[in-house]
């Protein structure tokens, strides 16, 4: 049958329309209506249509300081505006030891940034760590691969200690009731303490701490907020040869908040600090110090911080104090354990602890 060339044009062209029709066309390279997430995965595994963050830091193996934050440039979505969230990985070698899951990205400026908390990482410990965008399930390239030593941490070596007390743990042994929280360790009760042994004697130096919510309204007499002592016996600080205590006098003094301190060098003589009441604010912090040499010490109290205003200072200086401070065995305690007069004179409770230092000097810096 002879058909017209026209009608074999016309019947081409509808067959190669509905074939085209029937066929499934890729992904768009800009995003639909419903967001910006793509069918189809990349070669990198992401599905997210938007740029890759750019570490900032920290970067180049540097050491950090406690608390740990990643800090890296904000992804945009390439062909619209996103409120993208993020996921940060550190990894040690190919094994992650942290994953924040999608955290939040908002915020003004071209970086995001995100705290690693303080337990979750070894300390003097190197790593690498990686972040990359989420939207809505979908998710965009890791950045390349920083590199940071994780902070030194809690320690005791030879004279020396350092004790952030935020991190979730102690290098010290605690006794009696107490609590771990982002702001430090609480300790409970009267017979609360942590005792930190030193290997070697420290014969002058500085033993210093922050310290929130103790105060003239706790519970107590002529109460310690820390102390040290001679090994090996974990006792009455009150009867050793070489002992020091640092005294907040609590309630069930007759003049409460009153501050002193004393120290014996093996030579049998008391030497006292003024003692001297005060009115404490339990909302803020106190830097406690006490220093130490032969012939001379000194308690000083600063509010807010090791550099703020001076709340209590007073030494102690005496011609005849020639004896060094040489224990056999050191000891210091943060609170005090219970002496001969009982545990109403052992430590005062209800104290937050944190950024512990003891040592020859200078005081090591503490994330505040």
């Amino acid at each position: 049958m002879h058909v017209p060339l026209t009608r074999v044009v016309m019947c081409a062209a509808i067959v190669g329309l509905a074939v085209a029709c029937g066929q499934h066309s890729p992904s768009p390279v800009s995003p639909s209506a419903g967001g910006s997430r793509s069918p189809e995965a990349n070669a990198d595994g992401s599905t997210l249509k938007a740029t890759t963050p750019a570490i900032v830091s920290p970067n180049g193996g540097t050491q950090v300081t406690d608390p740990i934050t990643l800090t890296s440039t904000k992804a945009a979505g390439k062909f619209q505006d996103m409120a993208l969230s993020y996921q940060f990985q550190v990894r040690s070698g190919s094994t992650v030891v942290y994953d924040s899951g999608t955290t939040g990205g908002a915020g003004s400026g071209n970086n995001v940034s995100h705290t690693v908390p303080g337990t979750a990482l070894a300390p003097d410990t190197d790593y690498t760590w990686r972040v990359r965008p989420v939207f809505q399930g979908a998710l965009g390239s890791w950045s390349a691969d920083g590199s940071f030593k994780s902070p030194v941490g809690a320690f005791i070596r030879g004279n020396e200690l350092r004790d952030p007390l935020t991190i979730g743990r102690t290098v010290g042994e605690i006794r009696g009731p107490s609590q771990f929280s982002a702001n430090g360790l609480k300790l409970l009760a009267h017979e609360s303490h942590v005792l930190y042994r030193l290997p070697t004697t420290l014969q002058q130096g500085e033993f210093s701490m922050m310290i929130l919510g103790a105060d003239e309204g706790s519970p107590g007499d002529k109460s310690k907020v820390f102390a040290m002592q001679e090994g090996p016996n974990e006792d009455d600080v009150t009867t050793d040869d070489y002992r020091m205590t640092g005294e907040l006098r609590g309630a069930n003094y007759a003049a409460p908040g009153s501050i002193t301190c004393r120290i014996i060098a093996g030579d049998g003589h008391s030497r006292d600090c003024n003692r001297i009441q005060k009115n404490f604010d339990s909302s803020r912090w106190y830097f406690w110090r006490f220093s130490w040499q032969t012939g001379s010490a000194r308690l000083q109290v600063r509010v807010d911080n090791e550099n703020g205003a001076i709340f209590y200072d007073s030494g102690v200086d005496n011609a005849g104090w020639t004896h060094p401070y040489r224990p056999e065995q050191h000891f210091l305690y943060l609170g005090s354990p219970a002496g001969r007069a009982g545990l109403i004179d052992a430590t005062l409770p209800g104290g937050t602890y944190k950024n512990v230092y003891a040592g020859p000097g200078p005081r090591p810096a503490f994330p505040q």
